[in-house]
């Protein structure tokens, strides 16, 4: 029996889902972020969370009187969660600078600033980095720096007191904004759980317990485990069991990882042979939907459909089986890309703790894992049907002939950044792994086997945009 929410009455369970998948899905509450009822909502429940958050994920709850915090313990390196702008288009790294710069740049002022000092602050900063700066002459650098300013006012780290920001960016000689700062929010915000300037490589911020195994003694490691498993799960569309080490893989097939999931979410677990997800049909968790709309998510849902089709096909038009980079093979990659930007190497070591890692020491944690069952016998290593890029582009084409009067024209008359984007987008959900010179396809595809699609006609009463409607019932169906 799951000693999940224990203190929560059965009448008032669905309400404690509720705030879990609200705190799990906007980790800053804030009075009008991501609505006004948010942090109420979070705040009445903040007890249990605390208790259940802890023992169930590893994570902390930090509660103010005007914040709700959480704290999540990083197991990997996840691409798929950028910061957006409004226009919901991913933050870039200047983007990405230009946010941590301004937060750094807010913590030397006032109550108030006026965005066109704060811009100066930031420039004056963003100056000493090779390759970055901000000139308030330039309409693309204005633009970004707004994104970053706007995504702090969102969450209401700024209010806007006067003036407009859009009308800055337009024209920094007649127009200005003037934004009070909410210091309680703005520390809620950059909250990190690790001195950065010690830091040698962005492993170091990964949960030192979970993703190192560097926890001491044997109960302390199994329930580090069992936290990751829970994590696993919830934090990414499907935990295959070929991507576990032995310890994990038991944890994933406990039952009691479902049950204690299942009551802190109010969500199901679905358990099948290559693995087990979370399950959420109406959306109120996931941070990415599929299939969805818009023209990359349509996209890569007739891709994926052609592509299962042809993972059917047997005899001399088989398609190949090769093996996948393992997750840990995975995050040491993402981790040398990161880790190969860093800037100025020899001013970080200099800050750098004896005892801390250094990058090769981190890598060296992250190597493979022995791959045994739990008997202790060597697994067979898990092949996965490659599909070439000539092949998808191939098929996009089709796609895109039969379809495309449903899809946007920028991305209609450029199929190469719209293939990228579809098969990032299908990466991000757990159903390919891109690697050289194509793709390998992991089970969870197989569930989108057979979509099928029209493409709306126009009548008079219609605007002349187009849609691609998908008709199938896992067209409607975005669990995985």
């Amino acid at each position: 029996m799951s000693r999940v929410a224990e203190g929560v009455s059965p009448l008032e369970l669905a309400d404690y889902q509720k705030a879990v998948r609200l705190v799990l899905r906007h980790p800053l509450v804030t009075p009008g972020y991501p609505d006004k009822a948010a942090l109420a909502t979070v705040r009445r429940w903040a007890g249990q969370l605390r208790t259940d958050l802890m023992e169930v994920l590893g994570y902390r709850l930090v509660t103010t009187a005007d914040t709700a915090r959480l704290q999540r313990a990083q197991d990997g390196l996840d691409a798929t969660r950028p910061a957006l702008t409004r226009a919901g288009r991913s933050f870039d790294r200047r983007r990405y600078a230009y946010l941590v710069l301004t937060l750094a740049a807010l913590g030397r002022h006032g109550a108030q600033v006026a965005l066109g000092e704060l811009a100066d602050a930031v420039a004056a900063d963003a100056v000493r980095i090779d390759g970055l700066g901000l000139d308030t002459a330039r309409k693309p650098d204005r633009d970004a720096f707004v994104d970053a300013v706007t995504w702090l006012t969102e969450r209401g780290a700024l209010t806007l007191a006067d003036g407009s920001a859009t009308a800055w960016a337009g024209d920094p000689e007649r127009a200005e904004a003037l934004y009070d700062i909410d210091r309680e929010i703005l520390l809620a915000v950059h909250h990190p759980t690790r001195v950065l300037q010690h830091l040698s490589s962005v492993t170091a911020l990964l949960d030192s317990a979970g993703a190192l195994g560097m926890s001491a003694g044997r109960a302390a490691q199994r329930r580090d485990q069992a936290r990751r498993a829970r994590r696993l799960v919830l934090e990414n569309p499907v935990a295959y069991y070929a991507d576990a080490d032995t310890e994990l893989l038991g944890q994933l097939r406990a039952p009691a990882l479902a049950e204690d999931l299942e009551r802190l979410t109010g969500l199901t677990v679905e358990r099948r042979a290559e693995g087990v997800a979370l399950i959420d049909t109406s959306g109120r968790l996931s941070d990415i939907r599929f299939p969805g709309g818009g023209t990359v998510a349509q996209a890569a849902l007739l891709l994926a459909a052609r592509i299962s089709a042809a993972v059917q096909r047997s005899g001399r038009h088989a398609l190949e089986l090769l093996p996948a980079p393992t997750a840990a093979e995975r995050l040491v990659a993402r981790a040398r890309r990161i880790d190969d930007a860093l800037p100025t190497r020899s001013a970080i070591a200099e800050f750098a703790t004896p005892d801390e890692p250094d990058a090769g020491a981190a890598y060296e944690m992250l190597e493979p894992y022995e791959n045994h069952d739990e008997a202790g016998e060597e697994r067979g290593e898990t092949r996965y049907p490659f599909v070439t890029d000539s092949w998808l582009r191939g098929r996009l084409k089709e796609i895109t002939g039969e379809y495309g009067a449903g899809f946007a024209a920028d991305l209609r008359g450029d199929p190469d950044r719209l293939l990228d984007q579809a098969l990032a987008l299908l990466a991000a959900m757990s159903l390919i792994v891109r690697v050289d010179g194509g793709v390998l396809v992991l089970p969870l595809l197989a569930r989108y086997r057979g979509v099928t699609a029209r493409v709306k006609t126009r009548t008079a009463a219609q605007p002349p945009a187009q849609t691609a409607l998908f008709a199938d019932d896992t067209a409607k169906d975005p669990t995985p």
